[in-house]
């Protein structure tokens, strides 16, 4: 399918040239297994929703980091929207968003979203963002207008917002995000301590962690979630390791997911990981306390949300 990405900037080989872990390119990933497919993205309903999103100028995840599931989610009219921009911040090597520099906030992102939101009828709706730490407040406050343009239209719509990490401003950010909270709070921590300077250049993961008690304590009525790739070189018990501190810092709903390189100017796959073998995940993340644990090759952090909101909501309402 012909790339309708808007974004302008710096990708694949020309993003990942400055970052401080080189990737490797000399490490080819094994082969994809048979049974790791997703739906072909070509299709009149998936082109339908780009012709509606490209006319309200608004960006979403699923076409920017080239995600697997783009054909299932917009054929099914679901999108996780990406606010403040589709250029970004920082340049790591797992992602297929492009790095540059990011024009102003646009003050009529809002009232766009919200329109798009409600032709579409979606009853569970999921913003995200680029990092911009070009911005005082990490893009907070826009965060906060998108929110408060999407009450405005429907009482009933449940919002979830997976966040960047607003290095050094976490607590204005979520500040003001308590004036105007979502249902759900979400931010990946998407890789275990060993790996995090090779995937998440400027990232740091016990901030990552504070931020999500930080969310907790702030918006004590909203739940707490985050995400895990796999595949990158970690090891199951890292992974566990992770799940642990995820629940110790409140996080209740946990996504786990199969890493797959957008480019071979990525960071390789180290392996595939199973469907059992994501299910005995799910299982110990599950005995670990997490309200729900959704996870298989294609998760993602925003695959099923409104299922997966559901069924954490009914765990802990228990």
């Amino acid at each position: 399918m012909q790339s309708t990405r808007l974004a302008a900037g710096l990708r694949g080989a020309d993003k990942l040239a400055r970052i401080p872990v080189q990737v490797d390119r000399s490490v080819p990933s094994p082969p994809r297994p048979t049974w790791l497919r997703a739906r072909d993205p070509g299709t009149p309903a998936v082109r339908a929703l780009q012709s509606v999103l490209r006319a309200q100028r608004l960006h979403t995840v699923c076409e920017e980091a080239a995600c697997p599931n783009i054909g299932e989610c917009f054929a099914s009219g679901t999108a996780t929207f990406m606010i403040l921009g589709a250029i970004c911040t920082r340049r790591c090597p797992f992602c297929d968003v492009a790095h540059g520099r990011p024009a102003p906030p646009d003050p009529e992102e809002p009232a766009h979203l919200a329109a798009t939101v409600a032709a579409m009828g979606l009853r569970h709706v999921v913003l995200t963002s680029v990092d911009r730490d070009d911005l005082r407040d990490g893009g907070a406050a826009h965060f906060a207008a998108c929110i408060d343009a999407l009450r405005a239209v429907s009482t009933d719509l449940a919002i979830e917002v997976l966040t960047p990490d607003f290095r050094g401003r976490a607590e204005a950010a979520l500040a003001v995000l308590a004036g105007a909270p979502p249902d759900v709070f979400n931010h990946n921590i998407e890789t275990v301590p060993r790996l995090y300077r090779a995937v998440r250049p400027g990232a740091d993961y016990l901030g990552s962690l504070q931020l999500l008690v930080d969310a907790a304590r702030t918006l004590p009525q909203v739940p707490t979630k985050s995400g895990l790739m796999l595949g990158l070189g970690e090891r199951d018990d890292e992974v566990v390791s992770v799940m642990r501190d995820l629940r110790a810092h409140g996080c209740r709903i946990l996504t786990l997911g199969q890493y797959l390189p957008p480019s071979r100017d990525h960071l390789p796959v180290r392996r595939y990981v199973t469907p059992e073998a994501f299910e005995s995940l799910r299982g110990i993340g599950l005995a670990l306390g997490f309200d729900e644990v959704a996870a298989g090759p294609l998760v993602r952090s925003s695959y099923h949300a409104e299922q997966v909101a559901g069924a954490a909501a009914r765990v802990a309402a228990r």
